[in-house]
């Protein structure tokens, strides 16, 4: 999916709210996401969170559409698509060729190299890297990657745009995993080595994170939250770029991946969840 903002008319109010245009494939994907829209912003009508008339305005300010030339006159494209450097270049390609000169192409990519999506354009000063913490909604961390060819000009709008709507940016260059996965992902593979080796069990390694070290969640349950599949490809990416020994991926997630447990969105990965 792609969403798309016009910076030039954004409300006054702070944090400011974009006028946001989405594309997906098909009126019926197109249908289907406005509806989870709906559904998100009720609950938080219902959570207190916002009240009936900010829901209605947050809903009025989103519209939706199948057609990437409708995306011509937007100062910012934020692409969300599937992990795959070959169709995020395929879409960059695309992109480059709808927007205006010196429109903002981004990605949220969490892993791939930014720099080879930026070589899919004629405009590789233009695209930066803003990898949103999911969910989006509540996270309020955003990488902001700047590759070797972006410019200053396009990171500080990056930066500026994230400010405006109330996020937490922080800014480094393109490399594998950037900062928080680069940092995170070695050490939950660490984690599935220790439990190949018998070292210690899931539960008990999720216990001396959580106890211990004052973790929300422990390294197997946050690998069944963001999916053995992405975790799997995440770790790849950081290994194909260091080329350090540790880095490969731990055989027991490379198999899990293969027998089709991907966690918690599979209802089985390192533990097995009710459907």
């Amino acid at each position: 999916m792609l969403e798309a903002i016009d910076a030039g008319s954004a409300d006054s109010s702070l944090p400011l709210r974009f006028p946001v245009q989405y594309v997906a494939r098909g009126e019926e994907k197109v249908a289907r996401v406005r509806s989870a829209l709906e559904r998100s912003l009720d609950k938080a009508v219902l959570r207190g969170k916002l009240d009936q008339d900010e829901r209605d305005a947050a809903l009025a300010r989103v519209s939706g559409t199948a057609r990437m030339d409708d995306l011509a006159d937007r100062d910012l494209v934020v692409e969300a698509v599937v992990e795959e450097l070959s169709v995020k270049q395929a879409l960059f390609a695309t992109l480059d060729e709808i927007l205006a000169p010196g429109a903002v192409l981004a990605t949220t990519t969490s892993s791939l190299p930014v720099v080879e999506l930026a070589a899919a354009t004629a405009r590789p000063s233009d695209v930066v890297g803003l990898h949103f913490f999911n969910p989006a909604q509540i996270m309020q961390l955003v990488e902001v990657v700047s590759t070797v060819n972006t410019s200053e000009e396009t990171t500080a709008i990056a930066l500026d745009v994230c400010e405006r709507v109330g996020k937490h940016a922080v800014s480094c260059m393109d490399r594998a995993g950037f900062i928080v996965n680069a940092l995170l992902f070695p050490y939950l593979n660490d984690a599935v080595r220790m439990l190949e080796a018998h070292y210690a069990t899931a539960d008990d390694i999720d216990a001396a994170m959580k106890v211990g070290c004052g973790y929300p969640m422990g390294p197997f349950e946050l690998l069944d939250v963001v999916g053995l599949d992405v975790a799997l490809a995440i770790q790849t990416t950081l290994y194909r770029e260091f080329r350090e020994p540790g880095f490969a991926p731990a055989p027991m997630l490379e198999h899990l991946v293969t027998a089709g447990y991907l966690g918690r969105k599979a209802g089985r990965g390192f533990r097995v969840y009710e459907q």
